[in-house]
């Protein structure tokens, strides 16, 4: 390993110690490198401002960095156990490259605001990707809601309600994705507050340009308080999380919608053959796989919300337990985006089958159409859901169409507001 950050002289490292103490950071921390190195660069470029590095001393600085940036991409350079973590790797390979020059970086930073950072910029990162995502699924569901409007049955309590459609269940999820959108944009610009100069909580006594590399990081605005910054790791965490949540909890929800859809009993859709696996005993199988690990992932989330939140049972200041809050990140996004990232091909290649909706009406499901024309006729509520419930036809019969093209309450069958939709839709488009 390379030589600790914090070794002190005469003081031997109990390698089981410091394995413990590493855990898994060098695996983790080659989801976070690349951002540990932009933040470097800024605050060389801030210590250069500020007269503590010479302009080429700054200049050396991040090109090294840049050098090292590019072999991270082509494999020339990868982050093992020769060190603790992503930021002793860079310091020692600027130490490598340029001697004493390499050894000032870290003037007027700790690896508490190195990690901060570097996090920060992944998780607005992460959030995008959540965005964007939920916007491709919300127009895929829109799309669909405009192109077909087959009757279909709804469901209470897993058994058969009232007249639904496609058109419905499509535009019910797409205000779902469309919701989950906005909800990561706005836990993104949330967290979008730079911790860089805060140090290990308490700033420093240099006059470090803050402002300066707030702007070029792309940050929103700068954290002022120290400790702030350090009450506010996992905090903010656990607002991104819960922006992933929100949507992958709406994916399983649907997942369970195909799930159930897609079996024999159903038969109300068919996935595309790529989107099934078969079965290494039973040749007759094809088996919706993927759908069942979209509707698990949730779980992955729900665990690491659960981690992070347990992580927090702290005082105020820096603490070594928060090291295990990038497991339970790089854990969550990685499941969740890997799953949010299937869904919109799966959506628009999935074929409704209208002969098996068609043979799943029955008359009761036109029971509470019977009831709404009877109270418009002037019958008490009560009453006419007595009579509703003994004789359920209503005046256009067991019509699954009739009953859509009645449903005039705004956002029912006959009255969808698709425009109303694309709208709030159109407005979070990059």
């Amino acid at each position: 390993m390379s030589e600790l950050l914090w070794q002190k002289p005469g003081v031997e490292v109990d390698p089981r110690v410091q394995a413990f103490l590493a855990g898994d950071d060098v695996l983790l921390d080659r989801e976070f490198i690349q951002d540990d190195i932009t933040a470097s660069a800024a605050h060389a470029r801030g210590l250069a401002r500020i007269g503590i590095l010479t302009a080429e001393e700054g200049e050396a600085i991040c090109r090294e960095l840049a050098a090292l940036s590019e072999d991270l991409k082509s494999g020339a350079f990868v982050l093992d156990e020769r060190y603790e973590d992503c930021h002793s790797a860079i310091e020692s390979r600027l130490v490598e490259r340029l001697g004493d020059v390499g050894r000032k970086v870290h003037t007027g930073r700790s690896r508490n605001d190195q990690i901060l950072v570097a996090t920060r910029l992944w998780l607005k990162r992460k959030l995008g990707e959540v965005r964007a995502l939920c916007h491709e699924v919300a127009g895929v569901c829109l799309q669909r809601a405009e192109a077909e409007a087959l009757p279909m049955p709804g469901y209470t309590h897993l058994q058969r309600a009232v007249v639904s459609s496609t058109a419905m269940w499509w535009a019910g999820f797409a205000e779902a994705f469309i919701d989950n959108a906005v909800r990561a944009q706005q836990a993104q610009e949330w967290i979008d507050a730079n911790p860089l100069g805060t140090a290990a909580g308490y700033g420093v006594n240099l006059p470090l340009d803050r402002e300066g590399s707030t702007r070029e990081l792309g940050f929103a605005r700068m954290q002022v308080s120290p400790i702030y910054a350090q009450l506010s790791r996992g905090k903010f965490e656990l607002a991104a999380v819960d922006a992933l949540g929100a949507a992958v909890l709406d994916l399983r929800r649907l997942a369970w919608d195909l799930s159930l859809f897609t079996t024999a009993e159903f038969g109300f859709v068919r996935l595309p053959p790529q989107y099934t696996t078969g079965s290494s005993i039973m040749p007759n199988k094809r088996n919706p796989d993927l759908v069942e690990l979209m509707r698990a992932t949730y779980a992955s989330i729900a665990a690491a919300r659960t981690e992070l939140e347990q992580l927090l049972s702290l005082p105020s200041g820096y603490h070594r337990d928060l090291q295990f809050t990038k497991g339970a990140l790089v854990h969550a996004f990685g499941r969740g985006l890997g799953a949010l990232a299937l869904l919109p091909n799966l959506l628009r290649g999935m074929q409704w089958q209208p002969e098996r909706l068609a043979h799943a009406f029955d008359d009761g499901m036109y029971a509470t159409d019977k009831a709404v024309e009877l109270a418009v006729s002037g019958l008490p509520f009560r009453e006419a859901y007595k009579l509703a419930a003994v004789e359920p036809l209503p005046k256009h019969g067991a019509d699954p169409q009739a009953s859509l093209d009645a449903r005039v309450s705004p956002g029912g069958g006959a009255t969808l507001q698709l425009r109303r939709l694309i709208q709030r839709w159109s407005s979070i488009a990059d």
